[in-house]
Formats: structure tokens, C-alpha cells, sequence
């Protein structure tokens, strides 16, 4: 049996998307990816309270920040970077920051009070031989207009940013959409293709724990228009 996880981030913004285009370069010397996104619209009610802490009090500390859950969490991203730049990671360090809201507002997923936790941005740091050479940075919003100062999204509502530093350098922003929802929606879509696509390599595979490295490069086979049918084509675009 073999088993493979995956999404979007965790996942194909932390590890396809960079080898991809880091294939281009003479040289790497820091890999950021970043998600940006206002999470406004999103309905994970105990995502966004119990694990991220939104909408408590900011010296309530939530599970997604106790000491090691972002390691555990996208620390796989980081050693996953690693093993494919043939780099070693010495340390990986955890950085986080709670902004609270400054007047009381709702979003889909609840109520969130005046002085309560409305924006988040934390990073995960590889770091080798002294320096970070590989950035997980997230930054969440519960409102657009809340902490300006940091990075903003590429679309209104969110997207993914890939940024390397090398010769050359790049800044790839991927901005998904989709018909049946927002932002929000397209990414957990995109996070679910990611991982439904990759089954038919998946069950192919040896035995064992597979990664991105594992498989062959993905390129979505099957999925073009053409190849799926008038009527596939015509469910797939109806709104449900």
C-alpha cells in the first residue's frame, strides 16, 4: 500500500510550484512561499477558532501555535525543499504574530468581538548553515483593511506567492477562482484536485509513504476539456 498528503499549502504552493520554477535558475539562494488570503468568507468555524485562534483573546493561545504545531505542520514542506535542493536544514524556526480586531464584526464562520484575535501572520524557517533558506509565510485576514502594512494579496480576497532569490530571481503569484465560489472556495478545490489527480500515480507506486518527490511530475492528464466530454464538461460547470 502506498500513501500520499497533500493540498495546496501544505502541498503543490510548498513543493511543486518551486521545483518547477526553480528549474529555471542558475542558482537558489531563498525560497519564500507564501499564502495571503482573507479568510472572510470561510465557513471551517473550528479551523479558524480552535486551531487558529481567531475571534479569542490574544493571550489565548490556540493549538495551531503551541510550541512545535507549525514544525509539525508545514516542517514537512520545509524538509520535503530540502531533500529536492539537496540542502540540510540545521534548524527550523517558528515566528508568529496576532493582531486584535478593533471593533466588533461577523464573518461567516462567527462572531468576532472587539480586542479578539482578527488577523494572523506567521513563518516557518529552514535555516542552513546560519541563514533561512527556505520561508513558509502566512498571513490571514478576517478583513482586508486590517494590517496593511503586510503582504497583500496579488487578487482581492487572496492568493499564493512564490518568491526566489537566486539568478534569476522570480515572483510567481497564483491567483485561483472558479465558478461556483470565491477564493476561498478555489483553493480547497485546488487543494482536493491536488490530491484526487495524484491517485492514479499514487496506487502505481511502491509500497510506503510517497512524496512529491516520489512521483512523476504532475500535469493533470485527463482534465482537458477535449478529453472529458460534452456532458462532463456541461455537470462541471453547472453551479450545485
Amino acid at each position: 500500500m502506498s500513501l500520499f498528503v497533500s493540498g495546496i499549502d501544505p502541498g503543490w504552493a510548498n513543493d511543486v510550484l518551486p521545483f518547477a520554477v526553480a528549474s529555471t535558475c542558475q542558482r537558489v539562494e531563498k525560497i519564500t512561499c507564501s499564502e495571503i488570503a482573507d479568510y472572510v468568507s470561510y465557513d471551517g468555524g473550528p479551523v479558524l477558532i480552535e486551531v487558529m485562534g481567531f475571534g479569542r483573546g490574544v493571550d489565548d493561545l490556540p493549538l495551531l501555535f503551541k510550541p512545535g504545531m507549525l514544525s509539525a505542520a508545514w516542517g514537512v514542506s520545509l524538509r520535503q525543499l530540502a531533500a529536492g535542493f539537496d540542502v540540510e536544514i540545521d534548524e527550523i524556526t517558528e515566528w508568529y504574530e496576532r493582531v486584535p480586531a478593533p471593533e466588533a464584526f461577523d464573518v461567516t464562520a462567527g462572531h468576532i468581538a472587539d480586542g479578539t484575535v482578527a488577523a494572523v501572520r506567521f513563518t516557518v524557517t529552514g535555516m542552513s548553515a546560519g541563514r533561512p533558506v527556505f520561508v513558509m509565510d502566512h498571513i490571514t485576514r478576517l478583513r482586508e483593511d486590517l494590517c496593511p502594512d503586510w503582504p497583500q494579496p496579488a487578487q482581492p480576497g487572496g492568493s499564493y506567492r512564490l518568491e526566489i532569490e537566486g539568478e534569476p530571481s522570480y515572483r510567481v503569484d497564483v491567483c485561483p477562482s472558479s465558478r461556483r465560489g470565491d477564493h476561498n472556495y478555489a483553493a480547497i478545490a485546488a487543494g482536493a484536485g491536488r490530491v484526487v489527480n495524484a491517485l492514479p500515480d499514487v496506487v502505481t507506486a511502491p509500497a510506503g509513504i510517497r512524496t512529491t518527490l516520489d512521483l512523476p511530475m504532475p500535469t493533470g492528464r485527463g482534465l482537458f476539456a477535449t478529453t472529458l466530454g460534452a456532458a462532463a464538461v456541461a455537470e462541471e460547470d453547472t453551479p450545485t
